[in-house]
């Protein structure tokens, strides 16, 4: 969330940049600010009856030593009143904190300023590509009749199983998947990224800390009987490792990678652009995530970006980066690039990974601070990418490498499958 500092000393640019992601502030902002005048006015006099509180109770044991008991008692009666009076005080602080608190979570990250303007995804500015065009014939198959063809996933026992979007993925299909998740581990390894196995359910307080809760509560899975929640990215464990602690400077930046199945109840999505692997309940993906200085955070951004880059050209699939406009960022993000891949038989681009710097956003929220090197302590920025998800790889890798013998695998993929066509 963002910093009070941030927002009491120049409101009228939140506001302004607020409404890039076309959020009104003005209201929310102004509450904010009464309510932090509140606080610290009702901190101020708790702090001043505590430091007369004190004064006061030192005081009785010397009256009573020179035998003045009328002022001892006299003084008793105001400790007794100033103790009454220093509830009520405490008690509006912590309302007014609450109410803070409340107001704050609400309210989303400031964009970069070189976020561009737009509503949705068509505002969105491609600023790279790169790869070749696969050329299908007239008779070229969507990958979910591929998968039928060659017996590798199936939608409808996943139905009979879960429900749709839990697909059953067979042989060579499921090989497939194990592939490309094991291709990704090593490739982030090999960049410097630390593997983390992460547990697949958290707690409120590590949905909170990373912006899933409150914004995305519905979009959860909710595991009642525990109050424990199925996580939707490998981000939310992985980014809440660093909650509540204090890094050195000299260990940033962090770099971790982890793979894990993914939960999104994705409540309203149908049509045919969630036919197949295009939308799931649930999902496999291999994450990045960094804590950095905010000196060094847009450097590391970069370098996520083309390492991710790495990842699309290896797989011989053509793609290109998205700048995201204001109106289709998340919640949480201060700049987000996303990558495209073409799924030749469907003709259209799919996301398959989103890299995005929260900035101290997160880490505010998280308590993630670091010591700089004049031991002062600061807020760290944090960042995550997708590296890659894998439901719209595996779509487009089907696609776009189907020939009449069958679907090519890539050379870079084919020591992890241990074959290199699958008919």
């Amino acid at each position: 969330m963002l910093t009070l500092k941030i927002i009491t000393e120049n409101p009228e640019s939140v506001i302004n940049r607020l409404a890039k992601k076309h959020f009104d502030g003005r209201e929310i902002i102004g509450k904010v600010i009464e309510l932090d005048k509140v606080r610290r006015s009702t901190q101020v006099s708790l702090d001043t009856n505590l430091a007369e509180l004190n004064n006061l109770s030192r005081s009785i044991g010397a009256l009573m030593k020179e035998g003045k008991k009328v002022e001892a008692e006299s003084a008793r009666q105001k400790v007794a009143e100033f103790k009454e009076v220093n509830k009520e005080l405490e008690n509006q602080l912590k309302t007014s904190e609450k109410q803070l608190q409340d107001l704050l979570v609400t309210i989303p990250n400031l964009p970069n300023d070189i976020v561009p303007e737009g509503t949705g995804a068509d505002d969105n500015i491609v600023v790279k590509d790169g790869g070749k065009m696969p050329e299908l014939g007239e008779d070229a198959l969507p990958h979910w009749e591929l998968a039928k063809k060659y017996d590798l996933i199936d939608f409808e026992l996943g139905v009979k199983i879960t429900g749709a979007g839990f697909p059953v993925y067979k042989g060579k299909g499921a090989r497939l998947q194990r592939a490309l998740i094991n291709f990704f581990l090593d490739n982030a390894r090999e960049a410097g990224y630390l593997e983390i196995q992460p547990p697949y359910v958290v707690n409120s307080d590590s949905g909170y800390g990373t912006g899933q809760l409150p914004d995305k509560e519905g979009q959860m899975y909710h595991c009642n009987a525990d109050d424990l929640y199925l996580i939707p990215t490998a981000e939310v464990p992985v980014t809440n490792i660093y909650r509540d602690v204090i890094l050195n400077e000299s260990d940033l930046p962090i770099r971790n990678t982890a793979y894990s199945a993914c939960f999104r109840r994705e409540a309203g999505s149908y049509g045919k652009d969630v036919r197949g692997l295009n939308r799931l309940h649930q999902f496999d993906k291999v994450e990045i995530v960094r804590i950095d200085t905010p000196e060094h955070s847009y450097e590391s951004l970069e370098e996520m970006i083309a390492y991710v880059q790495t990842l699309v050209e290896k797989l011989e699939l053509p793609w290109h980066i998205l700048r995201l406009c204001g109106g289709d960022m998340s919640f949480t993000s201060a700049l987000t690039y996303d990558f495209e891949v073409f799924s030749a038989a469907q003709k259209r681009w799919l996301e398959v990974s989103s890299v995005s710097n929260f900035e101290s956003y997160q880490a505010n929220r998280l308590k993630c601070r670091y010591r700089d090197e004049n031991k002062k302590i600061q807020l760290c920025h944090t960042l995550n990418g997708s590296a890659l998800a894998l439901p719209r790889i595996v779509a487009a890798l089907l696609e776009n490498n189907q020939t009449p013998e069958g679907i090519r695998i890539p050379k870079a993929l084919v020591p992890y499958t241990g074959f290199d066509i699958i008919d």
